[in-house]
């Protein structure tokens, strides 16, 4: 990895995974470059609503599968809270349906867990400074799903198909600002290692020791 170089002015950041090892890793993969600042972590959304009581990041750094309520769910709710946030899902998820949805309720990038830790690094620096970014393996996927949607309007412009396979019309469905009331009174899921928190864990057994999500 190269030298960052000394900036004046640092991107703050909030972590929200409720992976303990995963957020460590990320601590310690931010903390050797001087562009950022983590201002505080949090497990999940009833803790990060806290966190932005107490200070507004530039940037929230989100999982989607967080105990009670999805990433996903939460940010409309971010959004009042630190609205000049931007707000990057980084998630093990490749469902381009989570995806879409994210997009759509105001996630400003979309990345993987298994990006590389370079790569991840330029990519929060482009969206503190206004760029939206997608995993490049998501790219093609993305672009099949909209295509997909814009075949199905044309067949179904009333959107018949749609209501019928769902079975729950718009207006039946909860608003995103109640399930984020929800969410932030509940609060596991299972773990991944991503590269950047198995570099991580080798490096601190390497310096305590002789010795997925």
């Amino acid at each position: 990895m190269t030298n960052p170089p000394i900036v004046s002015s640092r991107i703050s950041l909030m972590l929200v995974d409720d992976h303990v090892l995963f957020r460590r890793g990320l601590m310690a993969l931010l903390a050797q470059d001087e562009r950022f600042d983590v201002l505080c972590e949090a497990g999940d959304v009833g803790e990060a609503s806290r966190c932005l009581e107490r200070g507004q990041p530039d940037l929230i750094l989100l999982d989607n599968n967080l105990p009670g309520v999805k990433g996903i769910e939460a940010i409309p709710g971010l959004r009042q809270l630190a609205p000049k946030a931007r707000i990057l899902m980084l998630t093990v998820s490749e469902d381009s349906q989570d995806l879409q949805q994210a997009l759509r309720a105001g996630a400003d990038a979309y990345l993987l867990k298994t990006i590389d830790a370079d790569e991840l690094i330029e990519s929060l620096v482009k969206v503190a400074s206004g760029t939206s970014v997608v995993s490049a393996d998501l790219t093609t996927k993305l672009v099949a799903a909209l295509r997909a949607g814009e075949t199905s309007a044309a067949r179904d412009p009333a959107g018949v198909g749609a209501s019928a396979t769902c079975g729950m019309t718009p207006r039946h469905r909860p608003p995103p600002r109640a399930r984020w009331s929800a969410s932030r009174r509940g609060s596991a899921r299972s773990s991944a290692t991503s590269p950047v928190a198995r570099a991580t864990s080798t490096s601190r057994a390497r310096s305590t020791s002789p010795r997925p999500r």
